[in-house]
């Protein structure tokens, strides 16, 4: 057999079919485990060409094995693919969304580039089959067919409605193959056109010249490994060779195997520098696996790629994390020595077991903690570039507060996270551009502008924190983090210091449940859901102020103003008393200074919940503050 890389429009430039055999499963590759992968993977080398930086290394997405098939001289060449008929399968596919979207924008000419690699042109002796340059087993023939030669999302949408089973809450999928036409129609938009919580990258570029260098990149930066077997290979040991099941090495593995041949070929010993920098690496705290995002990875991997994004200033996905690295001490050369290498390392390596496991003394400390709630690893390159330059214990108090109200305010509004990634990092990008002083951190925040980015002014986060469904916007460990905050500005100089031992539950003051004690504010009872939909059904012309005021209340007890902290056995029995039980209760049974202010609330309803809030948002406001641009 023969192994060849090559780029990955070679193998379709070619007039020939590739050929899924019979025996082969149907195409089962699905949004989670492979589109949304492989999409990352094409939209990273579609932002490297668009931004110029086209001489990032190529990425390898797979292999794939062919065998030859005997094919008459007047018939379209063909090969049996042996392994790979899913990656191939969904390359068409993708392309055949690249030339649509191309197509729908009015780039005729790249469109039509785009439909040589999807289908055979010329004479053929069997058209309606040879002109397909991947060809899927026959159970996925006919769905294929639809999907690359429909040409639009409208074409394929009615030839592959949206069905629903009586009854059923949601429609049934569509098939895979369309569902994937469409998944990747959704993100070309989304990354040439942008969104309303998105702007497109360069969005300055004429769209013509990011689809083309876009094109390029597809053309150049993309590549696959083909292994053509010959006469005498078996192609069934080979696949299951290739399927086998074994450990793979991680990438801090492959780093470590890297960087220590590296200093023997160099003359530098590897064992005096494993012992002192490396070794520590080896601690099974390191193996460890956590989440980030939907993955979860060891920490060492998660290191080595935060390290390297604050390094360069660019995302590193994790399965590019070795090539990227390479890359980078080969054609970078940051070192002048491996041992200076590793002395960087275990200097960051520290630093992000820092940031990972701070003491409460750390003036690190808060900040993780928030980060780890609100579950937001994305700033962790920029926290490694600002330990490594050692600024002092003011300027981190000044930084982490900024970094907290930046991301929370846009967590009340209810903004896209999507961003943080290129934020932090162009962030990161600023600072080494200038210095790493806060005044320089809050300039380049308040400069960001659009829901994608922005961090939002008092104006905007005063309306969202009185008006938000809190239990839409955050879980509950981040409202019982956001009401712990807010309780403690309540203490100062002259009060107890309370250490909270207890598990603390978020409560409704005004229950949930409320229809039984809480009487509307005319004295009537509300309407419970049924009741107010048979109103709805109604469609009374008349005014129905009971309808109106029900709805009102079930808003308001969802937002902050009517949240508070309980244990959970005072929380259970006391829950949905009037506020008459429910006031004596709270006050004798918590010692927390935001229940201990509920003394002076005499009656609770929509007004006071309004006036609470107002009252918790002053302090929201001084514990978080905002930019210094003024807008609305």
């Amino acid at each position: 057999m023969k192994a060849n890389a090559a780029p990955l429009l070679t193998v379709f430039e070619k007039k020939l079919r590739l050929e899924v055999p019979l025996f082969q499963r149907q195409y089962v590759w699905n949004q989670d485990r492979q589109w949304e992968p492989l999409w990352e993977d094409i939209a990273r080398k579609f932002a490297e060409y668009i931004e110029g930086r086209k001489d990032a290394p190529v990425h390898f997405l797979g292999a794939m094995v062919l065998d030859q098939k005997q094919t008459p001289t007047t018939h379209v060449e063909r090969r049996q693919i042996i392994d790979g008929q899913q990656r191939l399968t969904t390359l068409q596919i993708f392309l055949a969304a690249f030339r649509d979207f191309c197509q729908e924008q009015e780039c005729d000419e790249l469109a039509n580039e785009c439909d040589t690699f999807i289908l055979n042109k010329g004479m053929m002796a069997n058209p309606e089959i040879d002109k397909f340059k991947v060809w899927p087993t026959q159970l996925d023939r006919t769905l294929f067919a639809d999907v690359v030669t429909a040409r639009s999302r409208s074409a394929l949408e009615k030839k592959h409605p949206v069905t629903k089973r009586k009854y059923a809450r949601k429609p049934n999928p569509r098939p895979r193959m369309v569902e994937a036409y469409l998944f990747f129609l959704d993100q070309l938009m989304d990354f040439f056109i942008g969104s309303n919580s998105q702007t497109p990258l360069a969005q300055d570029q004429p769209l013509s010249q990011r689809l083309e260098e876009s094109f390029q990149a597809l053309k150049n930066a993309l590549h696959v490994v083909v292994i053509d077997l010959e006469q005498d290979d078996d192609a069934q040991v080979i696949f299951e060779t290739l399927n086998s099941r074994g450990e793979p090495l991680l990438p801090t593995d492959l780093l470590r195997n890297f960087i220590f041949l590296r200093a023997a070929r160099m003359g530098e010993q590897p064992e005096p520098l494993y012992n002192e920098y490396w070794k520590r690496f080896d601690d099974p705290f390191w193996r460890e696996e956590i989440r980030q995002g939907r993955l979860t990875r060891p920490r060492s991997d998660l290191f080595m790629q935060h390290f390297l994004a604050s390094q360069r200033c660019e995302d590193i996905p994790i399965k590019h994390l070795f090539v990227e690295y390479k890359y980078w001490i080969e054609h970078r050369k940051p070192f002048a020595s491996v041992r200076e290498e590793l002395s960087t390392l275990a200097k960051q390596g520290d630093n992000f077991r820092r940031i990972l496991q701070p003491k409460k003394e750390d003036i690190l400390y808060n900040l993780v903690t928030f980060l780890d709630c609100f579950d937001v690893s994305t700033v962790h390159p920029l926290l490694l570039y600002l330990l490594e330059n050692n600024i002092p214990d003011d300027y981190w108090k000044s930084i982490s507060g900024m970094i907290e109200s930046y991301l929370f305010r846009r967590s009340v509004c209810g903004f896209t996270t999507k961003s943080y990634n290129r934020i932090f990092l162009t962030l990161t990008r600023s600072l080494r551009n200038s210095r790493p002083l806060p005044e320089n951190i809050h300039h380049h925040l308040s400069g960001l502008t659009g829901e994608s980015t922005e961090w939002p002014s008092d104006g905007k986060f005063a309306v969202e924190w009185r008006n938000r469904h809190a239990y839409q916007t955050f879980q509950k460990s981040k409202i019982v983090y956001i009401l712990k905050r807010i309780n403690d500005t309540y203490l100062n100089s002259k009060t107890e210091k309370i250490t909270i031992e207890s598990l603390l539950t978020v409560e409704h003051i005004l229950p949930q449940s409320w229809l039984e004690h809480w009487p509307l504010p005319d004295g009537s009872k509300g309407l419970s859901f049924d009741k107010l939909l048979a109103r709805h059904s109604e469609d009374a012309q008349t005014e129905d102020t009971q309808a109106e005021d029900t709805l009102r209340r079930n808003a308001m007890l969802q937002t902050l103003g009517n949240l508070t902290l309980l244990t959970q056995p005072l929380n259970s029995s006391v829950s949905n008393a009037s506020w008459k039980i429910k006031k004596p209760a709270l006050l004798q049974a918590s010692l927390l200074p935001i229940n201990q202010q509920l003394v002076v609330y005499d009656d609770w309803n929509e007004t006071t919940i309004e006036k609470r809030s107002k009252e918790l948002f002053e302090r929201a406001l001084k514990l978080w503050p905002g930019p210094t641009r003024k807008s609305a």
